[in-house]
């Protein structure tokens, strides 16, 4: 696990953004694993940036998204595929339907989800997938308590996961959906390198016990420390309880260059 601790939100994202582009380059059909949320905002600003100027080109690359709540209306504006349509996927040149999200009105949930489970596989699997972390450590949707090898399914929200996300539904709790698909931890560790990105004060317990804390379903991210490539993205207060700080700015700033990120 690489730990990178910047002072600007700007200089994480260019970063990422930087990670996204080398695999690219290397692999233009590459297979995206796309989050939702505040985290990788900065992110895709950055990276349909640089596509407007033709410095790179998702036109052949496929995406897929982590999850979707169950049950908000197709045209629901805080739906995740409308989300990442309206954040990211309109702004740059996937190709149409090049990007997919688990099914939140399925009829059929079990097997929507084994449906998803199947097209990520069909496709070669993830090459690099962004990620956020929840205050409560958890990865996509995967509340303390999921199991290390789940897969992509139905997941209830925890209290706090609704409260933090009040806010793109005019701050009223009850307007969160209480169920959520979800792809599982087992499936994201399945992706060949993992992005994560955290800012601000209230990730920097969670942001601990992801990078320095035992391996617990207490704390669903840690188990990214058992994945051969992770790269952790910080500003300083999201690394402010992590007591190898100090360490980890050291490294990055003598990283040399030909290992890329």
């Amino acid at each position: 696990m690489e730990v990178v601790i910047l002072d600007e939100p700007r200089q994480l994202a260019h970063v990422a953004a930087d990670a996204v582009a080398a695999q690219l380059a290397g692999t233009p059909d590459a297979t995206l694993g796309l989050a939702t949320g505040s985290s990788p905002l900065a992110v895709y600003d950055e990276l349909a940036a640089r596509c407007s100027r033709g410095e790179l080109s998702f036109a052949a690359a496929r995406g897929f998204t982590l999850d979707e709540y169950v049950g908000l209306p197709a045209d629901h504006p805080e739906r995740y595929r409308t989300v990442i349509d309206r954040d990211f996927v309109s702004r740059v040149d996937f190709a149409p339907g090049a990007v997919a999200g688990p099914d939140g009105l399925a009829r059929d949930i079990p097997a929507a989800c084994a449906a998803y489970e199947r097209s990520i596989s069909e496709a070669g699997g993830v090459d690099l997938q962004i990620l956020g972390i929840g205050s409560d450590g958890h990865i996509a949707f995967n509340e303390p308590g999921s199991s290390f090898a789940s897969r992509t399914r139905i997941k209830t929200l925890t209290r706090q996961t609704r409260v933090d996300n009040a806010r793109f539904f005019g701050d009223d709790v009850d307007a969160v959906p209480t169920h959520c698909l979800t792809q599982g931890l087992g499936t994201i560790m399945e992706a060949r390198h993992l992005v994560l990105l955290a800012t601000g004060q209230k990730k920097a317990e969670a942001v601990h016990q992801l990078v320095e804390g035992a391996v617990s379903a207490l704390w669903p991210g840690t188990i990214l420390q058992h994945h051969p490539h992770v790269t952790v993205l910080l500003d300083p207060a999201a690394a402010s309880r992590l007591q190898l700080a100090g360490y980890y700015r050291e490294t990055y700033a003598g990283k040399p260059r030909w290992q890329g990120i």
